[in-house]
């Protein structure tokens, strides 16, 4: 059940993913996928007491299908694992991407895993 929201815009065709950038916007609590200054994709989140709680994902529909999501929820996870926090995938892309990567099951808290279908 892989689901995200998508907005229009950028619809220059398909684009370079090299010159992707990924990012942390602590100031807007999201993490962000670039290309050319352009804000192409976007997972909000919410700062809890020892955790992250992943809220909502959205990508561009025009660069749908060239992984940008994927790249952005592991950078996100992965920086998440670095601070030693869990992960709260209330987003169900967040969700839908952790069970297809189970090297991140671990970022969930054991309890809450049934919750989210890990």
């Amino acid at each position: 059940m892989l689901q995200s929201c998508y907005w229009l815009g950028w619809d220059n065709g398909p684009m370079d993913t090299a010159a992707l950038e990924l990012s942390d916007n602590p100031a807007q609590s999201r993490y962000e996928a670039r290309v050319g200054g352009k804000v192409v994709g976007f997972a909000e989140y919410r700062p809890l007491n020892g955790a992250v709680m992943f809220t909502h994902t959205e990508v561009d529909e025009s660069v749908e299908g060239q992984g940008i999501g994927s790249k952005l929820i592991r950078y996100a996870l992965d920086d998440v694992r670095s601070r030693g926090l869990y992960a709260i995938p209330m987003c169900p892309f967040v969700s839908a991407f952790i069970r297809r990567h189970p090297e991140y099951i671990g970022l969930v808290n054991p309890p809450h895993r049934r919750i989210f279908g890990l």
